[in-house]
């Protein structure tokens, strides 16, 4: 019988089922928490958790947990919404097909070059925001990119989102992860700054190169007259204008206004709008246009709500605490190698059920930092060890709803993208456990 892989509805509502079975399988259990002043966030108290007695999500939680993962995630989903409308509406007018042809035609002579240009742009992104969902509107660009190089989408994906995570997981500067971490672990901030700077570069390099081998379609051959564009016109070229402009001035936002979801969404639709206007489309036209974009992306945006719901259920159930103890308990009477080791991996199954890197950050480092004292290891190592694997992590798991969203509106099923980035993956992860060991010698 052929049996097809589950879509990715199917997948997420597994994952779901199973949060509800590890919440009855695992006993209930709380740290206790304090507040934090200056970032406002709580803190784990090392030394307090506690067995306690909590209700367990039933049947009825489970079903509960869909439609609340949705609400919980409604912000982001709006979000993806207006995106997906306005960048719609630029790729119905045709620009944006002109703006990448004439890119491929000014590198057709160092398409090299191209590669590492957009390998170290999203990696900057990564580095600087944790860019993830910031890359769904990107995708109508990637997609085209991919056709016009004769690229495997999934190489594209690996040179722009893969190379976005690989920069939040070496980042310096990150503040959502790096200078998080090393806050609440109580490390000197922007320190062991060279040490991640260097295999920032090292580990991206190798990366853009793998994937700039591996991704072309050799079977097809190119032809100077293939990749000669059609001229921008005037209209065309504002339109471009406003749209990666418009990009621009959401990393601003984001940056330097502390803009959230709603600001960002409020900036997408006014994008759309006015390049559907400037097309010429007209009012009802550049309407029906940004509603076929709705349409375009509204899978996306439920796949970030369902891959809320997981940690909603696992939070009802007070299974997540108790996961943590449990996986860092034991490090404390291992060798130092073999503790940093363990430590690694389980921060990389603790962002399973907790996906956010912040959130794993507060969650994680009050309570590995002091075990790392125990262990006579500098808590940088701490850092390193919660920072290469969370980040990393957020390239293969289900339960991020950011790569999950920007495959499914590139039209990959999981399985294809697991099937193609594995290996590499399976060795960068190898490579950052390494990086951190090799932290033990250099911090000491």
């Amino acid at each position: 019988m052929n049996r097809s892989f589950p879509h990715p509805l199917i997948i997420l509502l597994i994952f779901i089922f199973l949060a509800g079975i590890a919440a009855y399988l695992i006993p209930s259990g709380k740290f206790e928490r304090i507040q934090d002043e200056l970032t406002g966030r709580e803190l784990v108290v090392p030394g307090s958790f506690q067995a306690i007695e909590q209700e367990k999500p039933g049947i009825g939680d489970l079903v509960l947990a869909i439609p609340e993962g949705v609400i919980a995630g409604a912000e982001i989903m709006v979000l993806i919404l207006f995106i997906g409308g306005a960048f719609f509406i630029v790729e119905k007018t045709g620009a944006l097909q002109a703006g990448i042809e004439a890119l491929i035609y000014r590198f057709r002579n160092s398409k090299a070059l191209l590669f590492y240009l957009l390998g170290f742009a999203f990696a900057l992104g990564g580095t600087a925001i944790s860019m993830q969902e910031e890359i769904i509107p990107m995708v109508p660009v990637i997609i085209i990119l991919a056709a016009k190089l004769r690229y495997d989408l999934r190489s594209i994906l690996a040179l722009t989102l893969g190379s976005s995570l690989i920069g939040a997981a070496f980042s310096p500067i990150n503040p959502f992860v790096s200078l998080l971490a090393q806050k609440v672990a109580e490390v000197e901030p922007f320190s062991g700054a060279a040490f991640r700077g260097v295999f920032w570069v090292i580990i991206l390099l190798g990366w853009i190169t793998y994937h700039r081998l591996t991704g072309a379609k050799k079977s097809i051959q190119e032809t100077e007259e293939e990749f000669k564009p059609r001229p921008i016109s005037g209209r065309f070229g504002l339109i471009l204008l406003i749209a990666f402009g418009g990009i621009g001035l959401m990393a601003y936002g984001i940056t330097a206004l502390d803009w959230g979801y709603n600001e960002m969404s409020a900036l997408f639709f006014v994008i759309g709008i006015t390049c559907g206007l400037i097309a010429g489309m007209g009012v009802n036209g550049t309407a029906r246009t940004y509603v076929q974009g709705f349409g375009e992306m509204i899978f996306a945006g439920i796949i970030v709500g369902l891959a809320r719901s997981i940690y909603l259920i696992l939070e009802k159930g007070a299974v997540i605490d108790p996961i943590i103890q449990g996986l860092f308990s034991p490090l404390e009477s291992l060798p130092e190698a073999v503790g940093v080791a363990g430590m690694f991996i389980s921060q990389a199954l603790i962002h399973i059920p907790v996906p956010s890197t912040s959130g794993q950050a507060v969650l994680t480092m009050p309570l590995t930092a002091p075990l790392m004292d125990l262990m006579q290891i500098p808590r940088q190592v701490a850092v390193l060890a919660y920072q290469y694997p969370a980040a990393l992590m957020d390239m293969v798991t289900p339960t991020n709803g950011g790569m999950m969203a920007i495959i499914a509106a590139s039209g990959i099923s999981f399985k294809d993208w697991i099937s193609y980035i594995w290996k590499s993956w399976l060795f960068l992860i190898m490579i950052a456990l390494l990086v951190t060991l090799l932290g033990i010698f250099w911090f000491g």
